[in-house]
């Protein structure tokens, strides 16, 4: 029998991946219920081709793939079921140390576990990759690698944004310190909105906050060690006045108090919410500049720029796509058992890009 994907999830990101999938696997689609999975499957115009099932109902046999659309907080569970049934497991969120946790588990069940595989994470993966082995400068060097991802309206609003899945998040996401490399040293921003600085791509500009801890992907983009860093940061990016629109929220994050964020969330998304009527944007941007200690200099940039259409959003078509290639590359045995974040290695990042490329995404 051939392998089952098993697509858990219904919302926002899932998106065109499973049209990519559908063409050469057999699909299964979670939702809450049979009714919500179908609406879904409707809503990518693929009744008939794929089957929906309630969540309840997941069995997944050996061999099979568990896909996990949903939140983070969900992901253990569904790896533990894949590793009981010997399935593989997929999503397209960070590893997390729990996630992690089970790599040897996976390697030795003979399961694939693969992460990062959506936007961000994912695709801003694979630039990273190409960008640095395309970097023409030998020998001891200064490098600035800066990696910015954003989802934006696609006409502007005053407030610079509108919410298209739960604004807690976003809000919470604000309230962790980010960690980067600034002028040569860590630098710390507790508040990272505080760091906003202006970005300008092709002659448009927006404003750009770093996030997270960029510091791991040092290592994981594997930058030469006779590199210097000037500067190392993954961030989001946002449309330009942003920062001034948000002025009032950042108010109530200095002094943040749980039950007014949450009636804060709920009253933005409220006031600016994604409707079928909007159409959303995503921007990436990566780019690297190298400058040699005996003067030689290089450096590139990809941009991608999609704005959402008819038949998906931008970032349903962005997450779910360069899951689908992780998915096929899972099928056809090109992954060993094991811990994956994306595309590791520059010839399959280029691999995926260019499979991505005929899927029309294609950074420039």
């Amino acid at each position: 029998m051939a392998e089952t994907v098993h697509w858990v999830g219904t919302g926002l990101s899932t998106g065109g991946g499973v049209r990519v999938l559908a063409d050469t696997a057999d699909i299964v689609l979670y939702g809450r219920t049979r009714d919500k999975a179908a609406a879904c499957i409707d809503r990518l115009a693929l009744t008939g081709r794929v089957a929906p099932r309630a969540l309840d109902d997941l069995d997944p046999g050996r061999g099979d793939v568990v896909v996990s659309m949903l939140p983070a907080t969900e992901h253990v569970r569904l790896l533990k079921l894949s590793l009981a049934n010997g399935s593989h497991f997929a999503n397209t969120s960070y590893v997390s140390p729990e996630i992690a946790g089970y790599a040897d588990a996976a390697r030795d069940a003979g399961v694939v576990l693969l992460t990062e595989a959506g936007l961000d994470p994912g695709i801003d993966h694979l630039l990273a990759h190409d960008l640095i082995a395309r970097a023409e400068v030998e020998g001891p060097a200064t490098a600035t690698f800066t990696s910015y991802c954003g989802g934006i309206p696609a006409v502007p609003n005053e407030f610079r944004y509108r919410f298209s899945w739960a604004p807690r998040g976003v809000l919470t996401a604000l309230l962790s310190p980010a960690r980067y490399i600034d002028g040569g040293v860590e630098t710390v921003a507790e508040r990272p909105w505080e760091a906003t600085t202006g970005h300008v791509l092709r002659g448009e500009r927006f404003e750009a906050y770093p996030n997270r801890d960029s510091l791991p992907f040092v290592e994981q983009y594997h930058l030469p060690s006779h590199w210097r860093l000037e500067r190392f940061v993954r961030g989001t990016l946002r449309l330009d006045g942003w920062r001034q629109a948000w002025e009032p929220v950042f108010a109530e994050l200095r002094d943040p108090d749980p039950d007014r964020i949450t009636a804060l969330a709920a009253d933005l998304a409220a006031r600016y919410p994604t409707t079928e009527a909007d159409r959303d944007r995503v921007v990436l941007a990566v780019a690297l500049t190298v400058r040699g200690d005996d003067g030689a200099e290089w450096s590139g940039e990809h941009v991608l720029d999609v704005v959402g259409d008819d038949n998906d959003s931008a970032m349903a078509r962005l997450v779910s796509t360069p899951l689908a290639v992780g998915i096929a590359d899972v099928l056809s045995g090109a992954l060993a058992p094991g811990l994956h974040r994306a595309a590791e290695t520059v010839d399959v990042s280029r691999r995926w890009l260019e499979k991505l490329e005929r899927q029309g995404i294609a950074a420039r």
